[in-house]
C-alpha cells in the first residue's frame, strides 16, 4: 500500500465532486501564490457569502510528499458551513523538488493569503492550518517555525509573516528517524521510502538534514495551539509520531491535545469513531482557537 494514497476523503476528487460547496460560496481556483522560475504555484480559495472578515483555514494535502492534489480540499470544505474561509494549497512534490521546497511553498501560501487579506475577506490574525499525513507534517512545520525565518525563502514570505494561529495535525510524521520504532507496513529507513525521497537521500545517512525537517526542532513556547488526531493502529505513520510531537510541545508549554482514534489505521480506516465525529472534533478545535485569537497577534 502506497504511503498516503488511500486516505479516506483524501483522493483527488472529480470535477462534479469538487463543485459541491454551499450555495453562494465564492470559489477561486488556481490562484497563483508564488512562482519558481517558470513554475507557478497555485491555491484554491473558498469563502461563504458574508460581509464579515472571516478566519481562514489552510488545507495541506497528503500523499507521502510525492503525490496528492489541492483539488477537493479534503474535509476542510465543511468549515464553509461554520463561518470559515478555506484555502487548499499546492506545493512542489518530492519528484520535482526535495526538502525544504514543500515547507517553503506552504509558508509562502500563508504569507500570500495574509498579504491579500482584504482581497479575500479574511482576518490576517486568524489563520489556521490543517493537514493529513504528509500534510500533517507540513502544517506542524508551519506551526513550529512561525518565529523562525529559516524557511521564509520565497519573496512573499520575506515581506509578510507566514505564522499561523492554530494547527490541526492528522496523523503526520514528525521524527523520521524514529518511524521504524514500531513495525509497520513499510521500511521508512529504505532509500526509496517516502521520507528518504522527501529528504533527497536515505534518512539514516542524512541525520542532520532530517533533523531540519523535524517540527520538534523548532518548538518554542510561543507556538500556536495544536490538535493531533492519530489512529491507534496506523501502519504507515505510527501513533508514536504524534505522541513525540505532542510531548515536545507540552514540555515547552504549548497548548496541545492528542486524540487517539481507537482502532484507526492510516486515514482512520477501521476506526470505531465515525468520520463525521473526527471531522467535527477538528472543526471545533478551530472554532475554539481562531475565534478567540488575539487580533493583535503577529501578522
Amino acid at each position: 500500500m502506497a504511503w498516503g494514497e488511500s486516505l479516506q476523503g483524501q483522493r483527488v476528487e472529480s470535477r462534479s465532486t469538487r463543485e459541491r460547496v454551499p450555495a453562494g460560496t465564492r470559489v477561486e481556483r488556481d490562484v497563483v501564490y508564488e512562482r519558481v522560475g517558470d513554475r507557478e504555484l497555485h491555491l484554491d480559495f473558498y469563502r461563504p457569502p458574508t460581509q464579515s472578515k472571516l478566519p481562514l483555514v489552510v488545507w495541506v494535502h497528503g500523499g507521502g510528499w510525492k503525490s496528492g492534489s489541492k483539488n477537493g480540499a479534503g474535509p476542510s470544505k465543511i468549515l464553509l458551513t461554520r463561518g470559515f474561509a478555506v484555502a487548499s494549497v499546492e506545493y512542489r512534490l518530492s519528484g520535482e523538488a526535495t526538502f525544504p521546497a514543500a515547507v517553503v511553498d506552504c509558508k509562502a501560501a500563508v504569507s500570500f493569503l495574509r498579504k491579500h487579506a482584504d482581497r479575500f475577506g479574511i482576518d490576517p490574525a486568524r489563520i489556521g492550518a490543517w493537514g493529513s499525513s504528509a500534510g500533517g507534517h507540513l502544517v506542524a512545520m508551519l506551526g513550529t517555525t512561525g518565529d523562525d525565518q529559516t524557511f521564509d525563502l520565497h519573496p512573499v514570505s520575506k515581506e509578510v509573516s507566514s505564522r499561523v494561529q492554530a494547527v490541526c495535525n492528522w496523523f503526520g510524521p514528525s521524527d523520521f528517524l524514529r518511524m521504524n520504532d514500531v513495525k509497520g507496513a513499510i521500511d521508512h529507513d529504505a532509500p526509496d521510502s517516502p521520507e528518504s525521497r522527501f529528504i533527497g537521500g536515505a534518512i539514516q545517512e542524512n541525520v542532520t538534514l532530517v533533523q531540519r525537517a523535524n517540527p520538534i526542532t523548532y518548538i518554542t513556547e510561543g507556538d500556536p495551539p495544536f490538535l493531533h488526531l492519530h489512529g491507534s493502529k496506523d501502519r504507515l505513520v505510527p501513533l508514536s509520531q504524534s505522541q513525540l510531537l505532542d510531548a515536545a510541545l507540552r514540555k515547552a508549554g504549548v497548548q496541545t491535545e492528542l486524540h487517539v482514534v481507537v482502532d484507526g489505521d492510516h486515514g482512520f480506516r477501521g476506526a470505531r469513531e465515525p468520520m463525521r465525529d473526527i471531522i467535527d472534533r477538528s472543526i471545533r478545535f478551530f472554532e475554539s482557537t481562531l475565534r478567540e485569537t488575539d487580533r493583535t497577534s503577529n501578522e
